[in-house]
């Protein structure tokens, strides 16, 4: 199945594979420029014929970061994708899927999907430091910072008599989205129309947010939730700099 948001729920339909001209919501096609970004590929096809179900991010040759919603029950191994636009046969790399234990349908949303050589060719993502978000709104520099979410998510929600189509391609996009709040858990990102902004929808939980431009390489918190079926208003972001966080994925990868 296809993994929702849990503040989210999902009421419309799904429609069928189409080019993506845009993607996110009010994004562009990523191309080459996140290739740390894959997909988490189901083992059967979705009813509308596309296989991605969740977004994560490599952040160690061996570990890939996703969110803890995106398992099954029980769930113990994982696939993914880094092709820009995943089609079968497009080779998969299988790894051991570990959620966060303290995972309860809310907080410590987060799960590693564990691989058993390292990806070869790509980079990992960089991770914060503890407490950066906290120094960098004490600095008074978050106000204006913008941030990159990246995901394999529906694109583009339209409104239907009967609720809402949500179109999936399989394809790894890109938007730009501004800061609006800071919690001691969740960073709130919502997309300005002024500067033609997006944000993230059903699909992209678990992909990251980065912090700066398209460029940027430095991930600072998880795609988890939104607060609108049109995917336009408040993203509900995970912080990666926060002491919970960093006790779980310090067992995997070396923190900064």
């Amino acid at each position: 199945m296809r993994f929702v948001p849990f503040v989210m729920v999902l009421t419309g339909l799904v429609a069928g594979i189409a080019s993506p001209a845009s993607a996110i919501t009010h994004g562009s096609v990523d191309n080459t420029q996140h290739p740390e970004v894959g997909a988490l590929i189901g083992d059967e096809p979705e009813s509308d014929g596309t296989w991605s179900y969740c977004t994560g991010t490599l952040i160690s040759p061996t570990v890939f970061l996703t969110a803890a919603h995106c398992g099954g029950k029980g769930q113990k191994t994982a696939r993914v994708s880094f092709a820009g636009h995943y089609q079968p046969g497009e080779k998969l790399y299988a790894g051991r899927y570990v959620p966060d234990s303290r995972y309860k349908g809310d907080a410590y949303d987060m799960a590693v999907v564990i691989f058993p050589e390292p990806v070869a060719g790509i980079a990992p993502a960089k991770l914060p430091s503890l407490g950066l978000l906290d120094q960098l709104k004490a600095d008074g520099r978050l106000q204006a910072a913008r941030f990159t979410p990246v995901g394999y998510g529906s694109v583009d929600p339209v409104k239907k008599r009967h609720g809402w189509r949500y179109r999936y391609t399989d394809t790894r996009s890109q938007t730009s989205i501004s800061y609006k709040r800071l919690g001691s858990r969740w960073l709130d990102l919502v997309p300005n129309p002024s500067r033609e902004e997006g944000g993230t929808c059903y699909g992209d939980s678990g992909g990251p947010n980065y912090l700066g431009g398209p460029d940027s390489k430095l991930l600072v918190a998880t795609t988890i939730s939104g607060v609108d079926d049109a995917c336009k208003t408040t993203n509900v972001d995970y912080r990666l700099d926060i002491p919970e966080v960093r006790e779980f994925l310090g067992k995997y990868v070396t923190l900064p």
